[in-house]
């Protein structure tokens, strides 16, 4: 029999929450036993676990609230948090269990995954890096944070730190490409909600390692998912990464 838990919202009236509130609905094995915004009052108690889409300082506020009455377990996936706010989050994660990232999709975090194994095991002399990301016209950031984090993944692999080896854009007559850099291009067209690959190149073989982004409801279900697994975990801050069992490999 499945065991039924029960879950809270924080900033479900925005569209992450209002996102989060569907597939929690659509589940059996959960209660929502609070939905709720900055300012409003809710008795922690009556949760597991809460997912919390809002702000930074509210993300950090109910994180402190949270500790001091020994839960629940939280999912955060608010970002643009502060050196600051995230040193506050760690030290609330002393005393409650904290899943933290900046993207909840279980494909792109498995990707994450992969990239890392295959960057470790592909030797860098050899093996080329190269990460493209295509999104709607509306993106002004570039490459996008998931690039970025695939990138670090990559680095992280390698047991190098991105900036010594991440390449400049390739544009006009330029230097060979160096072994071991770790390239990025970018795509801006259309309404693209995200695709991601990751191209090992080397003189005889090519592996790539892809996502493509459907829907934009994958990014509440893998937050549900955080929170199912994260509910019953002793205290510390984790990551997708934790998730999904790529800290076990």
């Amino acid at each position: 029999m499945t065991e039924i838990f029960h879950a809270g919202i924080s900033g479900y009236r925005g569209r992450m929450g209002r996102a989060v509130s569907n597939v929690l609905d659509a589940r059996s094995d959960v209660v929502v036993a609070a939905r709720f915004d900055r300012g409003d009052a809710v008795d922690l108690h009556l949760c597991d676990v809460i997912i919390d889409f809002s702000t930074p300082e509210s993300s950090v506020a109910l994180a402190k609230a949270c500790a001091a009455a020994g839960g629940p377990a939280l999912v955060i996936g608010s970002t643009g948090l502060s050196v600051e706010q995230e040193a506050e989050l760690e030290q609330a994660a002393e005393k409650i269990a904290i899943v933290k990232s900046g993207n909840f999709s279980l494909g792109v975090n498995m990707l994450i995954g992969l990239v890392r194994n295959a960057a470790q095991r592909l030797d860098g002399t050899d093996w080329d890096i190269e990460i493209t990301e295509a999104h709607h016209r509306r993106k002004v950031d570039s490459p996008s944070g998931t690039a970025l984090m695939l990138g670090e993944a990559a680095a992280e692999g390698r047991h190098v730190d991105l900036v010594d080896v991440r390449t400049k854009p390739y544009d006009g007559v330029q230097d060979p490409r160096e072994a071991g850099n770790i390239g990025f291009s970018v795509i801006r067209g259309g309404g693209i909600i995200g695709e991601h690959s990751v191209m090992f190149a080397s003189d005889d073989e090519v592996l790539t390692l892809s996502h493509s982004a459907i829907d934009r409801s994958l990014f509440a279900k893998g937050a549900v998912a955080a929170a199912a697994w994260v509910r019953s975990r002793p205290a510390g801050l984790y990551d997708m990464q934790d998730v999904l069992g790529f800290r076990q490999a």
